[in-house]
């Protein structure tokens, strides 16, 4: 990996602490003095020096190695934007997002190595930044190396990634916007997600954005990202999404997982200081339960 910076209006900077206004972490910094290389202006440089505006300011981290226990897989994925730091996918649905007992050869890390590998990077571990139920579709981020990683997930913390959802949930009568503001937990060792009140707290915003007969399409932001969180919560308001078996949405409805399709996502790129916006549209299984109803 390899990013280079200018320096604008900084007179007289430190180098370290220039990087750490660019998202280095303290830890980065140490690991590029090992192992990595720190340039200014095209050249090796002593650490001390002291930046003059105009300076070109280049680190080059060593290559991120393959896992061993993470395989390639040369399954397909649907790539809707990609730099060289940066990988926006579509998720189907039934793919599972992460490694696991159950699934270690064909998951979407899989496919995402075996992109990459395709495509002749090096770095070669990619950093899942948002994630998606296994059988919940739509948009996901990921960050192609160690900064753009850490960078994405102080935007994580301070909830400045945006994400929306739509939905197609059981029922009719609910408000045209309303924020569910209820704790979510596990009972016992039960997969399924409860609204308890000692539980993790939780916000989902949504917004009625067409009802039919007998279910409704909403639109949905998380607050939060617990576990399962915008099923639970619209299964706590009696309106559980169709499809969804382990929360008991209907299942006679032409769609045979959640009925739930993350189309938005909006993030501030740390490392060119931009705004990236992306929208995907409803799958056909989710657009086929609603042309269905007309």
């Amino acid at each position: 990996m390899q990013i280079t910076w200018t320096n604008q209006d900084q007179v007289d900077a430190g180098i370290k602490q220039f990087l750490g206004v660019h998202g280095v972490s303290h830890r980065m910094y140490n690991d590029l003095k090992q192992s990595g290389t720190i340039m200014v202006n095209g050249n090796e440089t002593k650490l001390d020096y002291k930046l003059q505006v105009g300076d070109k300011i280049t680190i080059i981290f060593p290559p991120e190695e393959s896992d061993d226990d993470v395989a390639f897989s040369d399954q397909p994925i649907d790539v809707i934007y990609e730099d060289d730091n940066w990988l926006v996918i579509n998720k189907p649905d039934g793919l599972t997002s992460v490694p696991g007992p159950a699934n270690r050869e064909d998951t979407l890390v899989n496919r995402i190595k075996g992109y990459l590998k395709q495509q002749g990077a090096v770095d070669l571990k990619p950093h899942l930044i948002t994630r998606l139920d296994r059988f919940t579709s739509g948009l996901v981020l990921v960050a192609k190396h160690r900064l753009a990683n850490s960078l994405a997930n102080q935007e994580v913390a301070e909830h400045k990634i945006d994400k929306y959802y739509y939905a197609i949930v059981a029922g009719t009568g609910l408000p045209d916007h309303d924020i569910v503001d209820l704790p979510i937990g596990r009972v016992g060792d039960n997969f399924r997600r409860e609204v308890i009140d000692d539980g993790q707290a939780a916000k989902t915003e949504f917004w009625v954005i067409k009802t039919f007969s007998d279910y409704t399409l909403v639109k949905l932001k998380l607050h939060t990202g617990r576990t399962h969180q915008i099923r639970v919560h619209m299964t706590a308001l009696g309106h559980p999404l169709l499809g969804d078996e382990l929360y008991d949405g209907p299942l006679d409805k032409g769609i045979n997982r959640q009925a739930l399709h993350a189309y938005y996502l909006s993030f501030n790129d740390g490392i060119t200081n931009q705004i990236r916006t992306f929208e995907t549209e409803l799958p056909n299984d989710m657009t086929a339960v609603i042309k269905e109803e007309k």
